[in-house]
């Protein structure tokens, strides 16, 4: 036995389906928002600019602890330029004195070399840490359009939010008033074909579009007004009013 509803229930589907068809849209602009790109592409720039400037940084912390060994032998060379000065300036022996002053003589030099090898390591430091400002200044400035478009982003949700919260308490308002089976046919429908119920208008099914042939119309002609009829075509409910030309 066919399923039976009045033509005024079946009516109403046409309505719930309008709902569905509502919160179908807003759930593909809320996956489609221009600002999802958006943060997508900002956020591998992020993560390319992020290792960078680990780069950097990595780069400029082993400039600094060269600068530091650097630094601390420049000391240790001080310090025994220091101590054999005062061993010289106190010494009677010609001996001691030839031995000291070769080896001040070469520490002087390593001293040269080594406040030369400081100030390229200095220069260096000063290279990096500008180009490690960049790249965390270039990171942060990313970050922020991200926050930015995430903002966005939520007022534009927030928005769609709304929009379907407002269509599903609609959707709920109007279920109820429907008869369970039926409701339950337009689901199974809906779930499986895409489109629970059709408007016959002219002849032809809102769901698939398409014109019905003869044989369709005429089964559908003598079929009792609250018979449940399905759309041959798109397998939707197939809502029948003054207009639907039979």
């Amino acid at each position: 036995m066919p399923l039976k509803a009045s033509p005024e229930d079946q009516a109403v589907l046409l309505d719930l389906q309008a709902i569905d068809t509502k919160l179908q849209q807003l759930a593909h602009r809320a996956n489609s928002l221009p600002e999802l790109a958006t943060i997508a592409s900002l956020t591998a720039e992020a993560e390319e600019a992020r290792l960078a400037g680990v780069a950097d940084n990595g780069a400029l912390e082993d400039a600094k602890a060269e600068l530091k060994r650097v630094e601390s032998d420049v000391e240790v060379v001080e310090a025994r330029i220091a101590r054999d000065t005062g061993r010289l300036e106190t010494t009677s022996s010609v001996k001691d004195v030839a031995g000291l002053e070769t080896e001040l003589a070469a520490l002087r030099k390593r001293q040269s070399d080594l406040e030369d090898i400081q100030l390229g390591v200095m220069e260096r430091v000063e290279e990096l840490e500008a180009k490690a400002r960049e790249s965390n200044a270039a990171y942060d400035a990313l970050r922020q359009r991200i926050v930015e478009a995430e903002s966005v982003r939520d007022a534009a949700l927030g928005s769609i939010d709304g929009e379907r919260e407002h269509a599903a308490a609609n959707r709920s308002t109007l279920v109820q008033k429907l008869p369970e089976d039926l409701v339950a046919l337009y689901e199974r429908q809906r779930e499986r074909y895409g489109s629970g119920a059709s408007l016959l208008q002219g002849g032809v099914s809102s769901a698939s579009g398409v014109r019905l042939n003869e044989s369709d119309m005429a089964a559908i002609r003598a079929a009792a007004p609250d018979d449940v009829v399905l759309c041959p075509d798109s397998n939707a409910i197939l809502v029948r009013t003054a207009e639907s030309g039979i």
